[in-house]
């Protein structure tokens, strides 16, 4: 087994393939984590190019002007935006440092499955390889019907379709985690 990537804060991955619903899940999850007085930050990995920023823009006008980094703030957000030609794919590690100024509680990192990181894993039958839900940091597994019987025999199993089971265990594994802040 790989070793696990360092963090301040607990790191939960919400690992599946596309189309399994894990943007819907986390739609539901992040209500409920909040409702429960915790601060979660999510990584989203966006497997397309992407742009948060609008041509015409200042901010936009300035990035692509050479600003690296480029931060826009307002009394509303900030967003800090910057270019990384040349990578093939963002290093999870690295998005994590980004982070800790931020202090959350938890840091819900959506996709990166490959990354050595504990894992919640969606599981649909007939969506993608059977082979995520038998990974090594797969701590639970949500499914909206029957398992493999490849499943991990340590994960928890969970129904997709319960939001609510899902926050409690979500909870109770970040609880147990030795970085957690007490809640």
């Amino acid at each position: 087994m790989e070793e696990a990537i360092d963090s301040p804060f607990p790191v939960l991955g919400i690992a599946a393939w596309s189309g399994t619903g894990k943007t819907t899940l986390l739609a539901q999850l992040l209500p409920r984590l909040r409702e429960k007085g915790l601060r979660v930050g999510v990584i989203k990995h966006a497997h397309h190019s992407f742009d948060v920023d609008q041509p015409g823009k200042d901010s936009y006008k300035l990035r692509q002007a050479g600003a690296a980094p480029m931060l826009i703030a307002s009394r509303e957000r900030f967003a800090m935006m910057q270019e990384t030609p040349g990578q093939e794919e963002p290093d999870l590690g690295y998005l994590l440092s980004l982070m800790i100024t931020q202090a959350p509680d938890l840091l819900i990192v959506e996709g990166f499955k490959a990354w050595p990181i504990p894992k919640l894993v969606l599981y649909r039958a007939g969506i993608g390889d059977v082979s995520i839900v038998s990974g090594d940091w797969v701590q639970a597994v949500a499914s909206s019907g029957s398992l493999p019987p490849s499943i991990r025999p340590t994960a928890k199993r969970l129904d997709l379709n319960n939001i609510e089971a899902i926050t409690e265990w979500v909870i109770e594994w970040m609880n147990a985690q030795p970085n957690a802040v007490a809640n």
